[in-house]
């Protein structure tokens, strides 16, 4: 097993870079020859070359070695057919094309490339002077090998400009791709993040009840021992079993609690935690084949540092809007900022919620949400949400009619992150 997972490795690692030297031919075949007395071209080949060693680990020069050989194979091959030239002339003309990947591969390698990766600028000025290099290299080589005639150094600014072009192509490309995936990672990890600050809430909530529940047997101990021993005993250890509940409670608390505390970033836009938070909905609403139009009206911005408790607000009471609209429907997430107070107001076109109702929603215990056997849920969800609300010293009320609202109110001043 040892043995075959390497050799597997081997085999996957020489399989992506025979498709990136395939790939890195066929794209050259799209070509600019800007000198009509030598098969000197700008292609695509080079900026698929780049591109593919950006996004795939492989080892550079060998890369570089298999990519010139297959150029050269391809181009004389291609030659063959095209215009029935002989095979060695073929293989000779095209002999400087491979030398420019095995050049641009050397110079990559002599760069610690998974370091300058992580700046673009830097790393688009290094693409651009390899580019240089390499095409210089395939220029001199041509004029040894068969066209003495060409100038080198004049040719120098077109190498400049083209290198120019295509690395911050290649480098803008690979940043926004790579952009676009931190940014989604970010966001799995964030709501990862607010639902267990909201286990850590609840778990704090049980630590509490526990303590209270630990003194009370405890007391009740130090009755019973007086009228029966034996019955002092049990109580004294069921308040040693319920102690020890508690200390499980500590240790777990504390694990969620180092988890929760963990910060991605000091601060983030309260326009792009909206973002995250529509997008994740979005995604909710598909898995359960619901047709929802989110609206999102925020017209004024800010940082802020309580991004995970807005997280778990705003997740809940927008996941309780999706399970409310039956196959079609609206949501409107909207925010408006005041000097003293920031207001929060989820709105749906669900089924709505009877008037009777509406005071005790947010109880603990309360549900409207029954599994297939008929057992309700814990009804922990929206109580959990005014807690972590009021622990902001905001309040929440709930509305419904044609529409059902949910509006929350939090002080602006622990929300806003101050401008230095």
């Amino acid at each position: 097993m040892e043995t075959i997972q390497p050799l597997t490795k081997i085999i996957k690692i020489i399989l992506i870079m025979v498709i990136i030297a395939l790939l890195t031919a066929i794209g050259s075949e799209v070509k600019i020859m800007p000198f009509d007395n030598a098969p000197f071209r700008f292609g695509l080949g080079s900026i698929i070359f780049f591109f593919a060693l950006l996004i795939r680990p492989v080892p550079m020069l060998t890369t570089g070695i298999i990519t010139a050989i297959t150029v050269i194979t391809w181009r004389t091959a291609f030659n063959m057919l095209q215009n029935g030239q002989a095979t060695f002339l073929s293989f000779i003309e095209y002999i400087p094309a491979g030398l420019f990947y095995i050049v641009f591969a050397i110079c990559l390698r002599f760069i610690p490339f998974e370091k300058v990766k992580k700046h673009p600028f830097l790393l688009g000025l290094c693409g651009m002077s390899f580019e240089i290099i390499a095409n210089t290299s395939e220029h001199i080589a041509q004029a040894i090998l068969y066209a003495p005639q060409l100038n080198t150094s004049n040719s120098l600014l077109l190498f400049g400009l083209v290198g120019l072009l295509r690395s911050f192509f290649v480098v803008g490309l690979y940043s926004a791709i790579t952009l676009s995936e931190q940014k989604k990672q970010l966001q799995q990890l964030m709501t990862i993040q607010s639902e267990l600050f909201v286990e850590a809430l609840y778990i704090k909530k049980s630590m509490d009840q526990v303590e209270q529940l630990t003194a009370n047997s405890y007391q009740l101990y130090k009755k019973l021992k007086k009228i029966d021993l034996d019955l002092g005993k049990e109580a004294l250890l069921i308040s040693q079993e319920i102690h020890e509940v508690k200390k499980d409670h500590e240790r777990i608390y504390a694990g969620l609690a180092k988890i929760t505390n963990t910060k991605f970033n000091d601060t983030f836009l309260l326009t792009d935690l909206l973002t995250f938070i529509v997008e994740a909905n979005e995604n909710y609403a598909q898995l359960l084949q619901k047709e929802i139009h989110f609206k999102t009206i925020c017209p004024n911005d800010f940082k802020t540092k309580q991004h995970i408790a807005l997280l778990a607000i705003l997740n809940n009471l927008m996941a309780n809007a999706i399970e409310a609209i039956d196959l079609k429907g609206v949501i409107t997430l909207e925010v408006n900022v005041h000097s003293d107070i920031t207001e929060f107001i989820v709105e749906d076109s669900g089924m709505g919620i009877d008037k009777h109702l509406l005071p005790v929603i947010f109880d603990v215990g309360y549900t409207s949400k029954f599994n297939s056997s008929g057992k309700a849920s814990t009804g922990i969800g929206l109580s959990h949400t005014k807690t972590i609300i009021e622990n902001l010293h905001g309040s929440i009320t709930v509305t419904s009619g044609q529409l059902t609202r949910f509006t929350v109110w939090i002080p602006t001043k622990l929300l806003r992150e101050e401008e230095n």
